[in-house]
């Protein structure tokens, strides 16, 4: 009970956050940036001025397990069978968009000496979905809350300038509704930017935009298994060279990641009624953004400006590549 009542205090401020953060979002006139930015930002700059000892335990719960409830309830609104909706045209773009991220992001955060766990944040961050991507990932392979906050922070400010210029350069290229659609739906990182950036093209670029989003966010899945495997491996080897004995997997494994998926199967296999689905979806965003804002209320600025600009550098070139291989591929595939 006492430790139920130490969570209280802390698991409250974040749930009141998220709640400013929605509200905020749903008055915004244009809808540019996500409840979970905004929570994030806003518990950083709380944090600032006022930090007490009480709220710690529950911060740390909420963005720690809460954050793994959100990304088990996520799994029943995705469906693998929207790939085939939408079609091999975007897979195609998505396929080397997604290696741009990661591969030349590995390649760019040793260059620029950031640890592997922050520069991969800002990699799926700007490869899948901005925030989603990163809040699903961040647990599995144990970010701090600083590496959290600053891939947030490096996608959201690259969203914010793509969102102006986007329309003025697909206006330049002289490009169709379905190939800006593509290109904004492949290119612009959280689904928020998407919506805006698509829609400011025109309604038809809008709405395929938003498809080419929801199918990219499918490879939230297949990502996460890969670094779960990757930090388990991680892990394996630190613990036989400090202890010099056997590691059971099974326990590093994080089983979280299972319930996720298995909802995910389930909801492909049309299983899950779509109210259901619906429903689970908005508690996982709801519960995402309160972990966001635990993260927010539990850093410092004074601990991201110890990084440097190194992660912004580093998300404005990874984000700015991508944006220049969709239309290399576009182009190559006769679309533009």
């Amino acid at each position: 009970m006492k430790a139920v009542m130490n969570i209280i205090p802390g698991f409250a401020a974040a749930v009141v956050l998220a709640l400013f953060a929605r509200l905020v979002e749903g008055i915004l006139p244009v809808h540019i940036i996500g409840a979970s930015v905004i929570a994030l930002l806003v518990g950083m700059a709380i944090n600032h001025f006022w930090s007490p000892a009480v709220l710690k335990s529950g911060l740390k719960f909420t963005s720690k397990k809460i954050l793994r409830v959100a990304i088990i309830l996520l799994g029943a609104s995705l469906n693998v069978n929207v790939i085939l909706n939408v079609g091999k045209m975007s897979l195609m773009v998505m396929v080397f968009t997604l290696l741009t991220c990661f591969g030349g992001g590995y390649f760019i955060g040793k260059a620029l000496g950031l640890n592997w766990k922050m520069s991969n944040l800002i990699s799926a961050g700007t490869g899948i979905c901005g925030g989603s991507a990163i809040a699903a990932i961040a647990p599995v392979i144990d970010a701090d809350d600083t590496d959290i906050a600053y891939a947030m922070s490096a996608t959201f400010l690259f969203d914010m300038a793509m969102i102006v210029l986007f329309p003025i350069m697909g206006q330049a290229l002289g490009l169709s509704d379905m190939a800006y659609g593509l290109w904004a739906g492949t290119a612009v990182n959280d689904t928020s930017s998407v919506v805006a950036a698509g829609y400011a093209f025109s309604e038809g670029a809008g709405d395929f935009a938003t498809m080419v989003k929801l199918t990219r966010t499918l490879s939230i899945i297949p990502t996460v298994l890969v670094f779960t495997f990757i930090n388990i491996r991680l892990k394996k080897k630190k613990n036989i060279a400090s202890e010099n004995k056997k590691v059971n997997v099974m326990k590093l494994f994080p089983w979280f990641i299972a319930g996720f998926l298995f909802l995910a199967a389930v909801n492909s296999l049309g299983l899950i009624p779509s109210a259901v689905s619906s429903a689970a979806k908005d508690i996982s965003k709801f519960l995402m953004v309160t972990a966001l804002a635990a993260i927010g209320l539990s850093t410092s600025f004074k601990d991201m400006k110890k990084a440097g600009a190194a992660p912004m550098l580093h998300g404005f070139i990874i984000s700015a590549l991508v944006v220049i291989v969709a239309i290399g591929v576009e182009w190559c595939m006769g679309l533009v």
